[in-house]
């Protein structure tokens, strides 16, 4: 969540001071782990974090409405605000709502390319088109963001049907964790899937958030 500025200067309504250099990271709760990862490798105290709940990625229509609102809610106490979002599926309503706004967000059109890199990822797209993609979040929470929402729980004649023109999942791993990947190569298993890791690292977020925190340093 946002938070108070480490020098302590504040507003009179207790929001951060404009004119401070401080910067509201308006993200994806998908990637709060990864940008506190990054803000504490650094040192980027001057960068806030708020998220939005991660399961706006069910209905990604909802997701230009979502950041309108805290970007509105949140602007007056900040230098500036930088929306970590990718298109996310919004078919470019989210960054023309950014334009709108004014502010500006990560390049690319989900967290797989960016996280990859999003020229590399784009590289090899066409050739990857029967590939199901994990991230380290998703690993994680695999059955509340794909399983259930899929209904196999319920239904599990569904994954043949869901997944029959799939040939392997392919884990994103940004992180060196062996038991993320025991538990990727299970989630591959259930769906019937071969099993690759590809270790991405943070990609293109920890170059847009560093391009983020020179601007303001």
């Amino acid at each position: 969540m946002a938070g108070a500025p480490s020098d302590g200067t504040l507003t009179e309504t207790g929001l951060p001071a404009r004119g401070t250099g401080r910067v509201l990271l308006l993200a994806c709760g998908a990637l709060a782990h990864e940008i506190l990862a990054l803000k504490a490798a650094n040192g980027w105290d001057h960068l806030d974090l708020h998220c939005l709940p991660a399961n706006l990625h069910l209905w990604p229509d909802r997701i230009p409405d979502a950041v309108e609102a805290a970007v509105t809610a949140h602007r007056s106490g900040y230098d500036s605000i930088f929306v970590v979002y990718a298109d996310c599926g919004t078919g470019g309503l989210l960054q023309a709502r950014c334009d709108k706004l004014g502010v500006q967000m990560v390049a690319g059109p989900h967290c797989y390319a960016f996280f990859e890199g999003v020229d590399n990822f784009a590289a090899h797209a066409d050739t990857e088109i029967t590939a199901f993609y994990l991230t380290d979040f998703l690993v994680r929470q695999f059955d509340a963001f794909v399983w259930r929402p899929m209904g196999f729980d319920r239904h599990p004649e569904l994954i043949a049907m869901m997944f029959g023109n799939y040939d392997r999942l392919i884990y994103q791993a940004q992180t060196d964790d062996p038991a993320l990947d025991a538990q990727a190569r299970m989630h591959a298993a259930r769906l019937g899937l071969a099993y690759e890791r590809r270790f991405t690292g943070y990609g293109d977020l920890a170059v847009a958030l560093q391009g983020v925190a020179r601007q303001q340093a």
